[in-house]
């Protein structure tokens, strides 16, 4: 049984009606799930058919209101293993129907009961097919899950809505280890938001990875005599972290192999001189097209990013390694000295494991410097 616009709400307790309200002033009526209370953020959308729960944990959609493509949300229930972080950072979730009876053998709950335990208020019953086109035609675009009608105060509120320090506010405070068995390598990974199978994709290939605040100075990683720099995926614009880009240019002239995704991927380019840029509508979900520039073929990747970098802007002893088939942007770079980059996520959970290979290049890296 699920739950939608109409059909089996009251029944069921879901009764409270609510609005999804963009800064262009279009309204989506819906039904309240989560926690009840008024929340305005960015508004994307995400195209994964499965993968809710990480979702929902991916410190990258920090400060975003979360739209599911997929019409279904919540069908095979909670599981806490599967948390890409220790809880989630979005503003609110929207969703087409919800799922309140769960069939998983896994299952630790509902999404609904999640929601509210964390705090993060949502609305079903949304046309989300719609709100998806608007989106991609006219650009992301602030919003606001409220109830009863939109004020003029509200309105400049939703207008006026910037994340802030939206790295310092998913990063970890304190380092910590992961590791399995007997490491063969050390990997300092600086968390930018970090998702917890990147650092389990470190561990399985023998790594003890040591995980560090995103404010960690070049000098004190250096320290730790690490034999690899991890630069992790995190949320916001690439620009605004200006600390970790000039830590970024002394980290790379000691000659210690580094491997950077998604926000890691745009900070080591901006320390090279590269320029970023938003885009439209970003790309997130699990079937982005990317090719290999030197051998042609084509990797379905899991994304989640508003901004890009600008390819004409790639520095002298650098190159574009990987492109986005269905836009052209840069999805990868090789820099001069053997550090890699990929805008994409090699460690995808739930998505495509086409690109796992990555970690396997770092890891070779690492021992071609043994």
């Amino acid at each position: 049984m699920r739950i939608c616009a109409v059909a089996g709400l009251r029944e069921r307790g879901f009764m409270k009606k609510i609005c999804l309200i963009l800064e262009n002033g279009e309204k989506f009526p819906g039904v309240a799930i989560g926690a009840e209370k008024e929340t305005i953020g960015e508004v994307v959308f995400t195209t994964g058919m499965s993968g809710y729960v990480e979702t929902l944990t991916d410190p990258s959609f920090f400060g975003q209101i979360v739209v599911q493509t997929f019409p279904l949300i919540g069908d095979y229930g909670v599981m806490k293993e599967d948390f890409e972080s220790d809880r989630p950072h979005l503003s609110g979730y929207v969703v087409r129907d919800l799922c309140d009876t769960p069939s998983n053998f896994r299952s630790q709950g509902k999404l609904d009961d999640m929601l509210k335990e964390y705090g993060v208020p949502g609305i079903c019953g949304v046309d989300t097919r719609k709100l998806t086109r608007i989106v991609r035609e006219y650009g992301v675009m602030n919003g606001a899950i409220v109830e009863g009608e939109p004020t003029a105060e509200l309105m400049e509120r939703i207008k006026a809505y910037r994340q802030i320090d939206a790295v310092a506010n998913v990063s970890c405070k304190e380092p910590y280890h992961v590791k399995q068995g007997k490491p063969r390598f050390k990997v300092t990974m600086i968390d930018y938001g970090a998702k917890r199978n990147i650092a389990r994709e470190l561990a399985a290939r023998g790594c003890d990875v040591t995980v560090v605040p995103h404010d960690t100075s070049a000098e004190k990683i250096l320290e730790g005599k690490p034999d690899g720099i991890m630069l992790s995926n995190g949320p916001g614009d690439p620009a605004e972290n200006k600390f970790e880009i000039e830590q970024l240019v002394k980290l790379q002239k000691s000659g210690i192999p580094m491997f950077g995704i998604c926000l890691g991927h745009q900070l080591l380019a901006l320390a090279n001189g590269m320029k970023s840029f938003k885009l439209k509508y970003g790309h997130r979900g699990e079937n982005q097209p990317v090719k290999d520039v030197e051998t042609g073929r084509v990797y379905i990747t899991s994304q989640n990013h508003g901004y890009a970098l600008d390819s004409d802007t790639v520095p002298k002893g650098a190159k574009v390694s990987f492109y986005n088939v269905n836009d052209g942007t840069c999805e990868g770079v090789e820099y001069e000295g053997g550090n890699f980059t990929v805008q994409f996520h090699p460690e995808a959970c739930g998505g495509p494991l086409d690109t796992r290979f990555m970690f396997d290049k770092f890891i070779a890296a690492m021992e071609g410097k043994r």
